[in-house]
C-alpha cells in the first residue's frame, strides 16, 4: 500500500477517535487537531505492522492519549492563556519618552531578546532555545540593548536616578 493510501485510510479509520480522545484531555478544538495531525505524521513516519485492527487502533489511541499528556505538561502550556482573555486587555500604548518607545527603537534582534527577558520573564537559556540561538548570545544581545536603551533613554544610571 502507498503512503496516500495507508495516510488515506488511517484517518478514515481513526481520525474521529483521536479528535474527539485529545478533545476530552485538552478541551480545546484546535491543540485536539494538533495532535491528531502529530499522531498521523508519526503514524506516516514510521510505518508498523499490527497483529490485528483492534491492537492497532489501541496503539494509535494510546499515541494521541501520550500526545495529550505531553502537550499538557510541557512548560510553554503553563504560559499561555485563551484568546478571550487577551480580547479584554488592550495593548499597551507606547508614549513618547516611554521604555516601551525606546524599546521598540532598537533592532530587530535586541528588541526581541528585551522583550523575552522582560516583558516575557524567559530565561536567557530559554531564549535561546526560542529563538535557536546559543546562549552566549542572547546575553551579548541583552548586554548590547541594555547599552543601546541607556543611549536612547539619556544614559542615566539606576544609582543615579534613586
Amino acid at each position: 500500500m502507498n503512503p496516500s493510501q495507508q495516510a488515506e485510510r488511517l484517518a478514515n479509520a481513526y481520525a474521529d477517535a483521536i479528535l474527539r480522545l485529545s478533545y476530552a484531555y485538552l478541551k480545546n478544538t484546535y491543540d485536539a487537531q494538533d495532535i491528531c495531525q502529530t499522531v498521523f505524521v508519526k503514524l506516516l513516519a514510521e510505518p508498523r505492522e499490527f497483529e490485528s485492527a483492534e491492537h492497532e487502533r489501541a496503539y494509535v489511541l494510546r499515541m494521541a492519549a501520550n500526545a495529550c499528556k505531553d502537550l499538557l505538561k510541557s512548560p510553554w502550556r503553563k504560559r499561555i492563556c485563551g484568546l478571550e482573555t487577551v480580547l479584554e486587555v488592550p495593548a499597551p500604548e507606547a508614549e513618547d519618552g516611554s521604555v516601551l518607545s525606546a524599546v521598540n527603537q532598537l533592532p530587530a534582534g535586541y528588541r526581541t531578546v528585551i522583550y523575552l527577558f522582560y516583558y516575557e520573564g524567559y530565561q536567557a537559556a530559554e531564549i535561546g532555545k526560542i529563538l535557536g540561538v546559543p546562549t552566549a548570545t542572547v546575553h551579548t544581545r541583552l548586554a548590547r540593548g541594555r547599552a543601546r536603551l541607556k543611549d536612547i533613554l539619556g544614559g542615566m544610571d539606576y544609582e543615579q536616578s534613586v
